[in-house]
Formats: C-alpha cells, structure tokens, sequence
C-alpha cells in the first residue's frame, strides 16, 4: 500500500452520532479507488451493502475472515481491519474505530493500519475525541477534524428492568444476565430482541431486523452494539457496569460507557441513558462526562512489530518480541496467534518449518482465529493439524475437514448448542477462505457458508421463540410441573433445572434468580421450594457429621460451613458464651433444624476454649488465692490483657512467690500492660473482637472486621482511625498511644530501651562509651531503633512519648567553646539543671499527659554567648549566601514527672532499675529483689505526685495514712503561695536564665 504525505492524512474524531462513518463512506466512493476497514464483520456487511447500491455489485469487494467475495474488477474494497489487503494501491484509505487500538487482542492491529495504511491521495483515520492527543504524537503532520454530536444525550437516572420506555436497549455483560434479562422483559412487556458478540453476524442482523420492524420495543445487548451500528435507539438502560475482558473482571472505563449510551439517540434526535437491575447510579461526575463527551484522552497504544523475520521459528519469535521506540506504544500480550505458534514450535511440526516459506506459512496458520474460545492446547492441535497437512500434502486433507464440517452441520439443539456449533463452523469458514489451502476451495466455502446460514437461521428461531414468545416460560412450567425433573446444583450454589438457573442455594438459604414480586415469582418461589427442599435436607445430615475443619468463624460474626454461611453469631448471657442465629429457610425444620444447631454450638464451644486457651485457665486457677485469684479472673474477664494501672495497686502487693505462679500461666507484667503474650496472636485477638464486639455495639460497627487485617498484616503500630472505638484497639492488642496504636508488646520493648537511658546520666563520668540515645539529666534521645521498632518517627513518634508520660526540652546544639575556661565556669551549671531523675514508666501511662507549665519552656531561644557557636543548616540553591544560618536544637526527652526547679532533685540520682528515689534521712527496707523484665508499680514513684512546698517548714517524714493509700490518692491540704526568694546573681542559675531570656 502506498503511503501519502502526511498532509492527506485526516483524523474524524468526535462522539457517537456525528456520522463519522458516513463521511468516510462518502469520501471513499468520491475518489476512484477507495478502501475502508471496519472493526466488525457484521458492520462490514452493512456498508458493503450501501455501497453496492451505490456504485453497483461489480464495482465493490468484501474482504473478512469467513467471507470473501470478490469480482472480476473491484474499484471498492470493504473489509475488516484484520483483513486489509495492504499490497493494493488504492486513491483512498479509512479506518473506522481507531480508539480500538488500546485493545490487548486486536488493538495491534489497529496501531499498525493507523501508522501504516495510506492511500496515494486521502487518508482518514474515525474515531473517538480521546485519540486527539496521541494522534498529534504518533503522527504530528495529520489534520484533526472534531465533529460535534448530532443529538443531545442526557441521564434518567434508575428505573426497574419492567418499567424501561419503549425502544429501550438493555445492556449486560454476559450471557447469562442477557437472557434472564429477555427472559423477564418477555413475560412482563411481550418481548425482546438479542444482540451479542457471540452470534453469528447473520443472527444480529435478523434478531436487529426483529427490532427495527417493530416486532418487539426493547433490544437486550452487550457491548456488542457499541461499535458501528445505526439502531433506532431512544435509551440505553445498563444492567451492570463490570465486564470480563477475557482476562479479569473489571470496571468499565467511563468512555466505554459512552461508547454504548450514544446509541441513543440518532441524527436530530435526543436520546437518555440510565441504570437499571440493581445497578448502583451513576455519580455526579461520570454523568457530567457522559452528557459532555469529555473523557480521559488514551495515552498508550498496543503495538506489535509488522516487520517479521521468517528466516527460522526463533527468529519469528525474537522478531514478535520486538519492543517499539515510541513512548506512546506498548507491546501487545502475547495474543493468541503466538500462543499458538509457540504451541507449534515446541511439537513435531515445528522441525517442518525450514527457510522462509515455511515459517511465513506456519505465520499464516497460527492466525487462524480462535472462534470457538477453546484452551489454547487444543486450538495448537487445530493448527499444528492444518499446517502438517500444507507441508506434506500442498492441502489440508479433504477427509478430515469434511468430518469437522459434518460434525457443525446440524440444526437441532438449544440456543447455547447452536451457538457453539456456528463458533466451531465459522472455523472452518475462514480455513476454506484462505487461498491454496484446500484442494477445492470454491465447494467448502458455498459448503461452510450455507451451514453457518442455517445454523444462524435456527439460532434466530430459537432466541425468537424463547424471548419473543407470550407463553410461559419453559423454567416456570418445568417448575410446576408435578413430574419435573430433580435439579442440579454445582459447586457454586447454582439450581438449574434442566439447563435453566432457578436460582442459587448458599447453606440452608434459597435465593430465586429473579424476584419482582408478581404472581408468577410467588408460584415460582413456591415450585422452586419444593424442588431444593431435599436438597436442604441432605445438607442438614451432612453438617451434622461434619468434622471441625470444615467450620469458620470469618470477622464479621458469620459462621461459614465449606465456604456457605450457615449462621451468625448474637448477644449471648455472658462474654465467652455467645449464642448461634442460624440463617435458614423455612425448609429447615423440625429435627434437621436441632441438629444443625447443635453441632455448630458444639464447635463454637471447643473454638472458643481452643483458641483462647490460656485466657479460659485464668478463670479460676486452682494454685492461686486472694488478690492473685482476682488479678488472674480480672485478666480473664478482659480476655487476657488489662492495663497495669488498673490493677496497680493489687499488683504491688503481690509477693515474687504468687509472680512465679502466675508466670507459670503464661501471665507477663510489663510497664503497661500485664497480659498473656500468647494471647496476642491474630486468632485470638481476632476472636477476642468478636466476643467483645457482640456484648458492646455488634459486629458491624466500625473496625471489628478491619482492625484483624492490620493485625494480620504484622504491623507494629499504625494511625488509629478517629471512628473507631478505642476499646476495640485494645481489645485487638493495641495501645492508643497520641496519634497512633501500638502493639501492646512492642510497647513494652520500647519501655526496655528507654528505661536503662533514663536510669543513666550521660553528663556524669561513664565508664566505657555511652548507649546510643543517652542524654544528660537522665533523659534520652530518639534513636533508630526505638522508630524503626514503631514503625513511625517525627510527629507520630513524639506523639506516642508524650502520651507515655515523657516530655521534651529543645535545646540549641552548639559546638565546644573556643575558649576553655568559659565552657568550664557554664557547663557545671547547665548540667545541674538539665539533670533529672528517671521515673518509673508505670505511672501516668493511663492519664493523659499535660503540657509542661508555662514556667517552663520547652523550646531554649536564648541569645548565645560570643563563644557559642551554632551548626547551620546545609545551604540550599535558593538561600543567599549572605542569609544567617538558623540554629539546630537537640531534643532530649523526660519523664514528665518531675520539674527542673525543684531542689530536692539536686545532687541526686536514682541507681539504675530501683522504682523510687533513695531519701538520705531515711534507708531502703530490705526486700526480695525484683526479678529481671519486671518493672516497678508507677504509683511508688513519688516524683510524679509532688507534695506542695512549704516556704520555711521542715519536710514532715511520716508516711501517708493507710486510710488514704489507693490507687491515685491525693493530698487535700490547701497549696500557700510561694514566696519570692533573692536571686544570687553570680550562680549558675541565673547564667541559664540570661540564656532562657528573649533578646532585647
């Protein structure tokens, strides 16, 4: 084919119902020559036929896969795009459809006529407004002509399948949903017509014809009418909005919606589209689109190398693997003609592929169509059979071929019958069209041909018979007929009766395929009753054997039996015994109905005690007594894992004899929690949700079937989510920490890590290099290992601290002074002041932990001395380099218990792992010494519940009565003003405070 400059080459593009293809029709028959390729064989047909009638049947060829008629001097060629004759100079070329290129099957195709096909004097190139941009990029020459829309299109919104306007089209995306859909239109409304990619093209232009004349208001199509054909249609109704694109199922694309709703409408008439069968409606914006035509503009193409290498089999390959250079194309998947010569390549026949003959004749067998949607084995087996036969005996052997053709050569048979029958023909239609491959072709192509025609004819009889007809259905009288058949049921809960779906059966529940709620769905369901109620009963004796494995308790509270759910969990009188709702029919009855409850209460008890074993033996342990019995049923009442201060005081009276025992069961003390560690996995967790869940809101509030999934996922701490209830993440094994939720025993190795560095002064002489996060007065860095352990660090990670109870000091960083004795006269001073106790990591982890007085400062902005200096941030591209560089400051975190201010602090240190500080007017009791991983009870730490301060009063050294010990007792006795002391101007506090005050 000769290519044009690239000023001929036009792009019509616009939406659907701006006569885009008859423009191009006109432009064609102007010229001499001309040559049209069309996406579809049915609309191949069509303009075939417009064209006859326009310049007469000598004058004008078809060209597709199964029909080739060609006269003696054709000056018109009409084809399908695959069947282009690209070695014939013609004055005209048109390729309708091009956004069909981004198709993973046939969009290579598409590219190549795109890129490739030219006529000597015009070029055009139909279709949508969403292939302006990559046309401008692939070829930058071409003139883009937009044609508006001849109608307006405009959105009805939802309305049931029986209540559609007439001259409505129903769109579904599969089989099964058209034919229940003509099904029900049939009963209701009189009648439907079918239109879909499977059928023969000679059985859509009847069952069209069937429409157009009339004979029936409404069309029930798949997106098979999207493309090319001109029906009198005033709505598009969609039934589903997912479709299966032979790979997986998906969403269609917004401009495929279009695509099929701008068959409404035709010329000067407007049309609507809408929703209908269930189908959710369309948002606001997708409506916007669709009345606007403006949809995403397709970025990538599918491509394919057109350049082959027939020297050998591997060369073929190695060529089909080619990669494009533009960005705009992608190489197609391996479409199904590779498939096939892979298949063929690896068996016999691939050793007869010698030189280029003989690997461009294997090319040419391998794109034998896959009509029939076979495996792609046994597709290879067709054409490693065809191409065997060319290299050995010139032709495919006439025996052989004339059994597959008489084997299709029946008319009898259901719809589904005749279609496979008219796929399996259309096979060997396009074998005896090819040329020299059969030693007759001209009698199998008359052969072929009239066979598809009949069977396409019976299939109409059919489709007409069963849609079009008033009469009732053949389901509905097979179902009351009292000597119908027994049904099938397959492994997805389908009822068919006799090749009919009835409805589907999930455990004990009977589900109708369709239920509008006339009198004929009430006989329906009734029938449909009596046909599963054996069926339910069988299943009744089968769960009642059934072994625990075959039982699943999923998030949401369903119990399941081998995938079905069977019943749901509901409030039981206490927490570890809930009760079963089972989700049945009324066929389920009598003492069908007791067994089965009572093998699934049987299984829920034995789940129950198996997964939360060591949680069920603290209920009432043998070996403990008192308030280690209470601690223990406490534990078991809150499902293995209670926050320590909600016990602290009945745990510090506990002795390291009751500790070991309740260690024996699995029970762990940590700083903030005390729990069994091996109740935290996601079983029980996951279970522990679901029982908690059913006493306090249900299962359906929000995160009882979230919160397992991150539990799952093995995270350590994650963004609580604000509507959630805290409770749940504790009961889930997380603390609500700040911003975040934390593992609850990663909670406690966090605590590990802290607890040595607040024990540790790094301002005072260390033996040995000091750990990593050390600071002075007892305080701590951020490290490493403490975010890479949450999982979080910033922001989040400070959040978490502060809600533990720490708080931070913001100190500038500055660099040893230049002149020594100037840092020796300060450093002893800002090391006495920045010095603080540790604090024990028990006590104010359950309140809220308020920010620090205004007093003091959390942020040190203090003008520096002369030998100061302060590191600078890295300059960047946009920073002068005159601009001063900002300080960096140094976070040290705390407990936030104790204040710098107070001078009972000063020159003391807690020893490393003690609770409380040492007073020296008093000594330390002796006691048993803690065992290691056990910290101390928060509420022994007295720094974090100061006393008032009386000015010139002796510290009383009596301790609190026992009348007013308890969890969180406080002094009532009334706080006196402090007194304003004289400031000594030469000590080291007032040099800090100098630092701590703004600049004049």
């Amino acid at each position: 084919m000769t290519f044009a400059p690239p000023q001929s080459v036009k792009a019509i593009l616009g939406p659907t119902n701006t006569g885009k293809t008859y423009f191009a029709i006109e432009r064609m028959l102007a010229h001499p020559t001309g040559m049209i390729g069309l996406p579809l064989r049915l609309l191949a047909r069509e303009v075939y036929q417009r064209c006859v009638e326009r310049v007469g049947e000598g004058a004008v060829a078809l060209v597709t896969g199964e029909e080739r008629i060609v006269p003696a001097k054709p000056r018109f060629w009409v084809c399908t795009v695959e069947a282009m004759p690209m070695d014939i100079r013609v004055d005209c070329v048109a390729i309708d459809e091009i956004q069909t290129a981004i198709d993973f099957d046939r969009g290579h195709v598409f590219t190549d006529r795109i890129l490739n096909a030219r006529g000597s004097m015009e070029t055009l190139l139909m279709g949508a407004g969403t292939m302006a941009p990559i046309i401008r990029k692939l070829l930058p020459h071409a003139e883009i002509i937009d044609r508006p829309r001849f109608s307006q299109l405009t959105y009805a919104g939802s309305k049931k399948i029986s209540r559609q306007p007439t001259r409505s089209a129903i769109v579904a995306f599969s089989a099964r949903q058209v034919y229940a859909i003509a099904e029900l239109i049939r009963r209701e409304r009189g009648g439907a017509a079918v239109v879909m990619g499977a059928l023969s093209p000679r059985t859509r232009n009847a069952q069209v014809e069937l429409y157009q004349n009339g004979d029936v208001d409404f069309l029930v199509a798949t997106d098979a009418i999207g493309m090319g054909l001109n029906l009198d249609i005033h709505h598009v109704a969609f039934a589903d909005d997912h479709k299966f694109d032979g790979r997986q199922s998906r969403e269609l694309t917004p401009a495929e919606i279009g695509q099929i709703a701008g068959r409404a409408g035709r010329h000067a008439r407007n049309g609507t589209f809408g929703v209908t069968g269930g189908t959710e409606a369309f948002d606001e914006e997708l409506v916007v689109q669709l009345e606007t035509h403006d949809f995403d503009p397709i970025k990538v193409l599918q491509w394919r190398n057109n350049q082959l290498d027939f020297s050998s089999i591997a060369a073929l390959q190695h060529s089909l693997d080619a990669v494009p250079e533009h960005r705009s194309l992608t190489r197609v998947p391996v479409a199904k003609d590779q498939q096939a010569l892979e298949f063929v390549s690896r068996n016999e026949a691939g050793q007869l592929a010698r030189g280029l003959d003989g690997a461009r004749l294997l090319w040419e067998c391998c794109q034998i169509p896959d009509y029939q949607g076979i495996s792609p084995a046994n597709h290879g087996e067709i054409v490693t059979r065809i191409y065997t036969d060319l290299v050995k005996k010139r032709h495919v052997n006439t025996d052989w071929i004339a059994e597959q053709v008489r084997f299709c050569d029946n008319t009898s048979g259901d719809i589904d019958t005749l279609s496979n029958r008219i796929k399996q023909i259309r096979t060997w239609t396009f074998v005896a069209n090819r040329k020299n491959w059969l030693a007759d072709p001209s009698h199998w192509r008359e052969k072929t041909r009239d066979i598809e025609d009949r069977l396409s004819d019976a299939l109409h009889e059919r489709l007409t018979q069963r849609f079009v007809d008033r009469r009732t259905s053949v389901l509905l009288r097979h179902l009351k007929d009292k000597r119908m058949v027994s049904p099938e049921i397959n492994d997805r809960g389908e009822v068919r009766l006799e090749g009919h779906l009835i409805g589907t059966l999930e455990g004990f529940r009977f589900t109708l395929a369709r239920n509008d709620g006339d009198a004929d769905i009430r006989g329906l369901r009734s029938a449909a009753e009596q046909v599963v109620a054996p069926e339910i009963h069988n299943r009744a004796d089968r769960l009642a054997g059934a072994p625990n494995e075959e039982f699943v308790l999923a998030t949401d509270g369903k119990l399941r039996w081998k995938g079905d759910i069977v019943a749901e969990l509901i409030e039981g009188d206490a927490l570890y015994r809930p009760r079963i709702l089972m989700l049945a029919d009324e066929s389920l009855t009598g003492t069908d109905l007791e067994r089965v409850q009572d093998r699934l209460s049987l299984w829920l008890r034995h789940h129950i005690n198996t997964v939360l074993e060591g949680v069920m033996a603290l209920e009432a342990p043998d070996d403990l007594e008192g308030t280690a019995r209470g601690i223990a049923f406490q534990l078991y009442e809150h499902i293995g894992l209670i926050p320590r201060a909600q016990i602290a005081d009945e745990v510090k009276n506990l002795d390291q004899d009751v500790r070991g025992k309740l260690r024996k069961l699995g029970v762990k003390f940590g700083a903030y929690h005390i729990y069994l560690p091996l109740s935290l996995k996601p079983a029980p967790r996951e279970l522990a949700l679901i029982l908690y869940a059913l006493k306090n809101g249900g299962v359906r509030q929000p995160g009882v079937t979230d919160i397992p999934h991150i539990v799952l996922s093995g995270r350590t701490s994650f963004v609580v989510d604000p509507e959630v209830d805290t409770r749940l993440y504790e009961i889930a094994g997380f603390k609500v920490a700040g911003r975040r939720a934390v593992r609850v025993d990663i909670l406690e190795r966090l605590a590990d890590i802290i607890r040595p560095l607040i024990a540790l002064d790094a301002g005072r002489p260390y033996a040995g290099e000091l750990p990593a996060g050390a600071a002075e007065g007892n305080g701590f860095r951020v490290t490493v290992e403490m975010t890479s352990l949450l999982g979080c660090s910033g922001e989040d990670f400070a959040s978490i601290l502060q809600s533990l109870g720490y708080k931070v000091k913001r100190v500038p960083k500055v660099a040893p002074p230049a002149a020594p004795a100037e840092a020796s006269a300060e450093a002893p001073a800002l090391e006495e002041v920045l010095a603080e106790n540790p604090a024990s990591l028990d006590a104010a982890e359950e309140t809220p932990v308020e920010a620090v007085p205004a007093e003091t400062p959390l942020a040190v902005e203090a003008e520096l001395p002369a030998t100061t200096i302060v590191e600078s941030a890295p300059e960047t591209a946009e920073t002068a380099p005159a601009a001063p560089a900002e300080p960096e400051f140094d976070e040290i975190w705390s407990p936030a218990g104790k204040r710098p201010d107070n001078r009972r602090h000063e020159g003391r240190r807690r020893p490393e792992g003690e609770g409380q500080s040492k007073r020296p007017e008093r000594q330390r009791q002796p006691g048993p010494r803690r065992p290691e991983g056990e910290v101390q009870d928060l509420s022994k730490a007295r720094h974090l519940q100061p006393k008032p301060k009386f000015e010139g009063k002796p510290r009383p050294n009596n301790r609190r009565p026992d009348d007013q010990k308890g969890e969180r007792a406080r002094f009532e006795r009334p706080v006196e003003p402090r007194k304003e002391k004289a400031f000594d101007p030469d000590s080291p506090f007032a040099k800090l405070m100098a630092l701590k005050a703004p600049r004049e």
